[in-house]
């Protein structure tokens, strides 16, 4: 008994939990470079990887966020590292600022109306679709928006996971379909549209495209929060 307990508190410790998800990003890192498939993204063949494993194991999605707290804790300082590609690129978009402005405050409004429409055709309860109106928006200040507009925080939060990855994976394929070369107007619709996790995937087209999702992400947090009430109200 005492072995079998020492067995369970191994595997729901930090070191543990956070020694493999770290091992499955390199693995699912990996396997993107061997095989560069849209689907084999790496954020999202590593959150299929360890729901399934987290579901084979029996622990709890409690237990494995608090087990991981340092990667949370690093997530925040690597968000904090995007203001040094906009730093260094700030004269860019500074001459780009009109573009720039239109950008965001398009894709903020498609952003919304595109994620709650659905449900209302679907005939969804009202909480259900305001939950999917800050689909677009980081964690943090979706979650927020969303409870205090009537939504279910945890099912917001679900959405936005969702609609980053699909970015990440789906919008560069759809933005060099229609001939996006530009790498601002690249950047920003994917940091507008696909908030973090499509800031991470602009990146790794260049710095410019990195500095310029950094700020759609920080740009359409803010007009999303101020104009989702507005936009709700009318579709709602």
């Amino acid at each position: 008994m005492n072995g079998d307990f020492s067995f369970i508190e191994l595997i729901e410790g930090p070191v543990f939990l956070t020694g493999s998800t770290c091992l499955v990003w390199w693995a699912a890192k990996a396997l993107h470079r061997r095989f560069p498939v849209a689907l084999l993204h790496p954020v999202l063949t590593s959150i299929a990887v360890l729901i399934g494993v987290l579901t084979v194991v029996g622990i709890d999605y409690g237990t494995y966020r608090d087990g991981t707290a340092l990667i949370d804790l690093l997530l925040g300082v690597s968000v904090v590292a995007l203001g040094l590609p906009l730093y260094r690129k700030i004269a860019v978009l500074r001459r780009n600022l009109p573009g720039v402005a239109t950008g965001v405050v398009f894709g903020g409004l498609v952003g919304i109306v595109s994620a709650v429409v659905p449900f209302v055709l679907m005939g969804a309860d009202a909480a259900s679709a305001v939950s999917a109106a800050p689909s677009s928006v980081t964690t943090p200040i979706a979650v927020v928006a969303s409870e205090l507009s009537g939504g279910i925080p945890a099912l917001t939060a679900a959405i936005v996971v969702i609609t980053g990855i699909m970015g990440a994976v789906v919008g560069p394929i759809v933005l060099r379909l229609i001939g996006v070369t530009d790498p601002v107007a690249f950047g920003l619709a994917l940091g507008t549209a696909a908030h973090g996790i499509g800031t991470a995937r602009a990146l790794q087209e260049g710095e410019l495209q990195g500095a310029s999702a950094s700020v759609g992400l920080c740009l359409n947090g803010l007009f999303t929060a101020m104009v989702m009430p507005l936009v709700l109200s009318w579709l709602l």
